[in-house]
Parts: C-alpha cells; sequence; structure tokens
C-alpha cells in the first residue's frame, strides 16, 4: 500500500504530495487524514496522509517507508481534506499551510534535534566527554548552549556522532492524579498490620475506610485529609489504593455574564425570518441568508432558534463572531441555551484550552461551537448550520497565508453538507448586499427592533463650531451635558473612539518635526501610562524626547486624542465616574475582555471607554448614552472603503444605547458634518447609503462592480523593491487581458515597516479567465529567483484593505 503525503516543508518545489509505503503493520488501520512521521531529506518530518492507492507511478524500491504514524484515527475529514485543496488553489498558497491553518497550533509539529554518540571511545575531548557523561543520546539545543558547536561538527564529519530529529506535539494531553480508594475488607487488613507510630497512615486508612470505593482526585484528597504526598504514597504501595491518570480538558473560564431574558414571543419580523431559515434546515438545501436587521432588531434571537431546529436533527451549528469582546456575551447566551454541548474557540485561549476545546468537538462531545474566524474549520462532520454574525467585519478576513476570508470558506462547506449560512449585520458589507439583490442571496429583514422600542436619538456635534466659541476640550458642551445627567440618573455610557493610546503623535512647534518610528514611515504614538513612544506597526518602543531630536528646542508637544488621554479628561471633568477603559493596551492579559465586560454588565463602572471592540454586539439594559468622540478617524484613509467603516461603525456603536426600556441617545463628534456617511449613520437608514456608495464605487470601478487583487513588494533596498514591482507589474501585463486594469506599481499608502520598502500592483478585473494561472506564474517566478535576493512578494485576492 502506498500513502500519498503532504510534508511540514512550506518550499515551492515541494508543494505536492509524495508517495510513502504504508508499514505492513498499520495497513489495516492509516486513513486519509492522520498524522505520520515520514523521512524527508536527512531528518524525520510531519505529514499529513491524503490518500491511499496501491501503484505508485515511482518504482517502489526508490520509496521510503512511513517512520511512525500518530493518530489512530483522521484528524482531517474526507471534507476538510477536499477544503484544504481548494483553499490552496483559491488563496494561491501552498497546501501544507491550508492543512494546518484547520487545526490547532498545540498540534503543529515541535521538532527538536539530538545528538546520537555512536562511538564514545573515539571522544578525545575531555570537555565533550564530560558533558556526555555516559549519555547516548544529548540535546543539541543542550550542547550548542555549553558552546560545543565546533565540536560537534567535527565529530559529524567523522561519523562518531549523529544528529537525529524527533518530531512531538507541541501540547501534550493534560492527565490528572485520581487516588481509587479500594474494598473495605482490605482496608481493614493494611490497618491493623500497621505499626505503631505510624499514625499518619493509621489516620489515612481510617478515612479511607469511611470512603470506600471512592475515585476523588489527588489534590481533592490532600484537601480533605491534610496528609503529605508521602503518607499517601506508603498507603499505595501496601495496596489502600490504586493510583491512576486520567485524561481531563483544560476548560476555558466560563464569562459570567449577566444576560437577556429570552423573550416569550417573536416580533412578526423574526417569525418570518425563522420560517425561511426552517424551510431551508428541514430541505437539506445549500443555501445563503443575508439576515439585515437594525441594531437591537433580535437577530441573535433568530440565530439561537435555528439551532435549536438543527440539533433536534442530530445536526452540528457553527457559530463566528468577529472579535473576541463579542465572545464572552455570545458565549454566556449560548451556554445558558444549550448548555455544555457549546464550545468557544478564540484566540484568548491558551494552546492548551484550544487544543480541548478542539478534541471535544473531534469527539462529537458537543454540538455547538461559538469562536472567531478560525472557528470555520470545528471538525464537526454533520454541519447543519454556519452562523456569521457583523458579516461585514474585516477581521473574518486572514492576513496571513493562507488569506481566506471565512465567509467563502462558510458557504463552501455549507454547498458540501447541503445546509443554510446566515450572515447577519445592521450595516451589511456592499458586495453581501448587492449579492443579495441579485438574488444570489436571501434576504430577511428586521427593520423593527426586537422589544418595538425606538432607534436612539442621534445629534450631530459640529467640533469646528465648538473650537469657534473657544471650546478645545475633545468633549462637546452637548456631550458633557449629557454625560452628567447620566451620571447622575446612575445609567451607563459607552464612549468610542477608535485611536488608543495618549496622543497621535510628538510634534516640535519650533521646527515642525513630528518625532517618527526610526523602522516606519508612521508616526510614534505617546503612551502616557509608561511615559513611552511606541510604533503600532513594528513595536518599537523608545523614551518620550526631553527636546526636539532636530532643533534640540524644548516646545515639545503632544497632538492628537487618543483613549488613555479622554480617561485621564474624564478624570477630571467628571471625578465621581467609575471608567473602564477597554482597548489593545488593556486587554494584553488572558481572562482580560471577560472581566472587564463583567463589571460592567454588574454595574460597577459607569463609563466604557474604547476602541472599535466595543463598538458592536454588546447588549447592556442601562446603557443610554453613546459618544463617538472622533467620527473622522476612518473617514481620511486612504481607501475606496473608508467611508464604508465609518458608515458601519458609527450605526454599530449608535446601537449600543437604547436596546431595553430606557431611552437612548447618541452624540457623534465630527469635523466633517455634512459627508453622506456621517448624515445618514444619524438615520441609521442603510438603503440611502448602499445606493449613494454604490454609485460612487460604480464610477470609480471598484468592488462590487468589479473584483480586486492586491501584489505587494518588499524590500529592505528602495531601489530593489521598486525594480521588482516593475517586473511584477510587467509581467502581469503581458499575461492578463486588457480588460483588467493594473494600477501601479506605486508605494504603498505606509511606505515603509519594520525597515522594509513596500510597493504594490493593484488589479481590477471584472472577468479574468487567466488570472490564478498568471498569479501562479509569477509566485513561481518570486520563490525560484526573486526570492533569494530578499524580496517578499505576498497575493491578496480580494483584500479588505489597500493601505
Amino acid at each position: 500500500m502506498i500513502a500519498e503525503v503532504i510534508v511540514d516543508v512550506a518550499a515551492y518545489p515541494i508543494d505536492r504530495p509524495f508517495d510513502y509505503i504504508v508499514p505492513q503493520v498499520i495497513e489495516s488501520i492509516i486513513e486519509p487524514g492522520v498524522r505520520v512521521k515520514v523521512p524527508f531529506g536527512r531528518r524525520n518530518v510531519l505529514g499529513y496522509v491524503t490518500r491511499l492507492k496501491n501503484e505508485s507511478e515511482l518504482e517502489i524500491d526508490k520509496l521510503k517507508e512511513i517512520d511512525e504514524l500518530i493518530d489512530l484515527e483522521p484528524v482531517l475529514s474526507k471534507e476538510l481534506l477536499e477544503l484544504s485543496k481548494w483553499l490552496a488553489v483559491q488563496t494561491l498558497s501552498y497546501e501544507i499551510d491550508a492543512l494546518q491553518v484547520m487545526l490547532p497550533a498545540a498540534m503543529r509539529a515541535k521538532y527538536e534535534k539530538f545528538i546520537v554518540v555512536n562511538e564514545p571511545e573515539q571522544i578525545e575531548s575531555e570537555d565533550f566527554s564530560r558533558f556526555i557523561a555516559g549519555r547516548k543520546r544529548v540535546s543539541m539545543k543542550e550542547a550548542i548552549e555549553f558552546d560545543f558547536l565546533r565540536v560537534l561538527k567535527k565529530y559529524a564529519a567523522e561519523g562518531i556522532i549523529t544528529v537525529d530529529t524527533t518530531v512531538g506535539q507541541k501540547t501534550a494531553v493534560k492527565k490528572e492524579r485520581m487516588i481509587r480508594i479500594g474494598k473495605k475488607s482490605e482496608l481493614q487488613r493494611i490497618l491493623e498490620s500497621l505499626h505503631v507510630n505510624a499514625r499518619k497512615q493509621t489516620e489515612l486508612i481510617q478515612w479511607m475506610i469511611e470512603n470506600e470505593g471512592q475515585t476523588l482526585r489527588a489534590k481533592q484528597l490532600f484537601e480533605l485529609t491534610n496528609i503529605q504526598p508521602s503518607v499517601l504514597k506508603a498507603v499505595i504501595e501496601r495496596g489502600a489504593a490504586i493510583e491512576e491518570y486520567v485524561e481531563v480538558y483544560r476548560e476555558p473560564e466560563a464569562p459570567g455574564m449577566k444576560d437577556v431574558a429570552i423573550p416569550e414571543q417573536l416580533t412578526d419580523e423574526q417569525q418570518v425570518a425563522l420560517a425561511q431559515l426552517s424551510t431551508s434546515i428541514k430541505s437539506g438545501k445549500a443555501e445563503t441568508f443575508l439576515l439585515h436587521g437594525v441594531t437591537g432588531s433580535g437577530k441573535t434571537e433568530v440565530y439561537l432558534r435555528s439551532i435549536q431546529e438543527v440539533l433536534a436533527k442530530g445536526q452540528d451549528a457553527i457559530v463566528l463572531v468577529p472579535e473576541i469582546s463579542l465572545t464572552p456575551q455570545m458565549t454566556s447566551r449560548f451556554k445558558a441555551r444549550f448548555g455544555p454541548l457549546v464550545a468557544v474557540m478564540h484566540s484568548a485561549l491558551s494552546a492548551g484550552e484550544k487544543y480541548d476545546e478542539w478534541r471535544k468537538i473531534h469527539r462529537g462531545e458537543v454540538k455547538v461551537v461559538v469562536g472567531a474566524r478560525s472557528a470555520i474549520f470545528a471538525p464537526f462532520e454533520n454541519v447543519g448550520i454556519i452562523i456569521l454574525d457583523e458579516e461585514h467585519e474585516s477581521t473574518y478576513k486572514q492576513e496571513d497565508t493562507p488569506r481566506y476570508h471565512a465567509r467563502d470558506v462558510a458557504i463552501r462547506r455549507a454547498e458540501y453538507y447541503g445546509c443554510p449560512v446566515i450572515l447577519g449585520s445592521a450595516t451589511p458589507s456592499l458586495e453581501s448586499y448587492a449579492r443579495a439583490s441579485k438574488g444570489v442571496y436571501t434576504l430577511l429583514t428586521l427593520m423593527k427592533r426586537a422589544r418595538n422600542q425606538q432607534l436612539p436619538e442621534v445629534n450631530i456635534v459640529d467640533m469646528r463650531e465648538e473650537l469657534r466659541t473657544g471650546n478645545r476640550s475633545m468633549f462637546s458642551v452637548p456631550l458633557a451635558e449629557a454625560i452628567r445627567k447620566r451620571l447622575e440618573a446612575n445609567e451607563q455610557i459607552v464612549l468610542f473612539l477608535n485611536k488608543r493610546g495618549f496622543s497621535a503623535f510628538v510634534l516640535c512647534r519650533d521646527c515642525g518635526t513630528v518625532v517618527e518610528c526610526p523602522n516606519c514611515d508612521i508616526s510614534l504614538t505617546y503612551h502616557r501610562a509608561h511615559e513611552r513612544l511606541k510604533c503600532h506597526y513594528c513595536g518599537h518602543e523608545e523614551n518620550v524626547p526631553l527636546a526636539c531630536p532636530e532643533c534640540t528646542s524644548e516646545h515639545i508637544r503632544f497632538f492628537g486624542t487618543g483613549t488613555q488621554k479622554v480617561e485621564e479628561e474624564i478624570a477630571k471633568l467628571f471625578p465621581v465616574a467609575r471608567v473602564l477603559r477597554m482597548d489593545v493596551d488593556t486587554t494584553r492579559q488572558k481572562g482580560s475582555h471577560e472581566r472587564l465586560l463583567r463589571q460592567f454588565s454588574e454595574g460597577k463602572a459607569d463609563i466604557l471607554l474604547g476602541t472599535q471592540m466595543i463598538a458592536k454586539g454588546l447588549d447592556f439594559p442601562n446603557i443610554t448614552l453613546v459618544g463617538v468622540l472622533a467620527a473622522d478617524t476612518t473617514l481620511h484613509l486612504a481607501d475606496f472603503r473608508a467611508a464604508e467603516k465609518t458608515f458601519q461603525l458609527m450605526t454599530q456603536v449608535s446601537g449600543r444605547a437604547g436596546r431595553h426600556d430606557l431611552p437612548g441617545e447618541v452624540f457623534i463628534q465630527t469635523y466633517t458634518p455634512d459627508h453622506y456617511a456621517i448624515e445618514l449613520a444619524k438615520e441609521q437608514h442603510y438603503e440611502p447609503f448602499y445606493k449613494h456608495e454604490m454609485l460612487a464605487r460604480r464610477q470609480f470601478g471598484y468592488p462590487p462592480f468589479y473584483f480586486v487583487t492586491l501584489v505587494q513588494f518588499s524590500h529592505e533596498d528602495l531601489l530593489k523593491v521598486a525594480d521588482f514591482a516593475e517586473k511584477g507589474a510587467r509581467y502581469l501585463k503581458e499575461n492578463l487581458s486588457q480588460e483588467t486594469v493594473i494600477i501601479g506599481p506605486t508605494a504603498a499608502a505606509i511606505s515603509r515597516v519594520n525597515n522594509r520598502y513596500r510597493y504594490q500592483c493593484l488589479l481590477k478585473y471584472k472577468k479574468e479567465p487567466k488570472l490564478t494561472e498568471a498569479l501562479q506564474q509569477l509566485i513561481k517566478l518570486y520563490k525560484t529567483n526573486w526570492m533569494k535576493s530578499g524580496l517578499v512578494m505576498t497575493v491578496d485576492v480580494e483584500p479588505t484593505s489597500i493601505y
């Protein structure tokens, strides 16, 4: 028997299956989808069996044998193996990358090199001889740490030692020590045989007699009996109990968020939407639904009831949310409804927790998975529904290889299983809404809030006028007054600013110098907490200068506003207010999202201040005021989606107010109040915005009227990157049809990141049959010739941003 194996080596010539002989001892148990260890070159590597066959095109004596079978059951189903091939083609990536993205990081290979001593008597070096000290096998890492690299090279060349590579898994299965107490008669016999001085053992045996036959954790036994481990070890040796190690799961901490009550009755709109979804679930036909509902219209309840139907059929459900910050509340809601049938998968979990959640899904111990983008690859084999909440979010697109979009993967998996996909949003992406308008997706609408409350009253504040009246604060007079009223009434407030840090940049008032990152063409952001300047692109940090680095003037000032500065300003204006700040800086630690949101849900804070992680999905009954401190942050980016992203953010964050019994109010502060994205966000009218934006997209030839692909080049040498970008653009022009528009090559909006200069080409096309082939050939050219010179080239089909 021959196995086709994709090996764990991401390189262009190796991106194909390799044939290996299946040893006779594992012929009866090996299956496609299992992991194996195989010899590849001079070392052993991890591999994935994708196919089994009886013959090979190569001569049998040239084939190597599989070294070891890692899994008894496939970790990748037939469907996921097929999906990986499709994903590799769609994203122009290696098949090994497509396979590995489907598994938790803990299951990827951990390679470790060891030195095997073949002829210890030939070793002349006394230091090395002492280091080995009779060992036949030592860690290469340990030998290098002791500075034996030169000695190793010499002995390896002479064959005295050889280097062996072991392949392991990054995270092991967690096991817990359990103690099974014996029968009373045996314990009585042991008690009688104990020496009179063995008092602690006597006490433990007496306790065991009272608890005969029980099995409990060793930790628990120590707590109950207050004995030392040595005492337990002694009685186990006498046969009083049996010690065993049992596999246990690392359980992620339950969010424990307060949730709203389950509605007794659905609204008419919810019932209509649910009826259509129910028909699709029963029919077993793949269908994509766009659930367009205003904020607070009860989309989550529609998801929950659809899942109930799917579970009643004995099928599984996948629910995706775009931000980790949404996961705690969504998880609480799903666990309240479906209990232990829910697994959670997102990046805030430890590697071990992710691995254990994955194993629960793989073993069929849960029926619903709630998680971020990667949860789309949950190893269910009977999927009945896939849901993407806030489907418009750019976080559903993977920024690293393979650059997949979770929506496309969801639709592909749904076609395989014949099940519906729900794309839910109050502000759908233009591409999704256009598809729904053409009938490619089925449009379901919820235009009223679930409890028939009014949408919050939205006020646009022109900050130019505030400046003219002498108000230089980041809080306009109307917003400050509204905050005071809510604080007096013990109601909660959400303040949104999509900029972390204290100030956007540091500027010299004498010569105009802005302190920039030495590695990137971007200004450094001032963080007050640690008195540091930080680059949010490459991570560079430095102290705040006391004088201008150019003219040595002391007139250094901080300009712009970040969440830290807002927090300080709130403390001055509203000293009684209890504030929680939620941004990347305050949510670095594990469990911090859950902790902050739990505190806010329990009323332990009056104001929740944060970046876009608080803009959507949160549902707290006491929030009556939302303040957007700077609506222009995303509006003037060099991106054709800037207006769309601004409208979506404004609408989403406005929807956090007045979702329950108390009426809501929103203040949007802006310097461009007459921009259509701001004006239409005030009314929360999606249709007029969609029509207006579509006219602009048609005029300038952007999605959804055209498809786009971004080809980006980066190099440490500016002249070289410009030259390679020119060669790449010329190659594409020669190999693509004339209908495809190639913009560039041109410098990227941020032209240097981490000391690498960036150039890019943007391809715009309606139909381009040669696109995949031309891009594959360009990638081949890059990987065989250009890559050696230090160039990095990336190809992103349908990017979410182009700067």
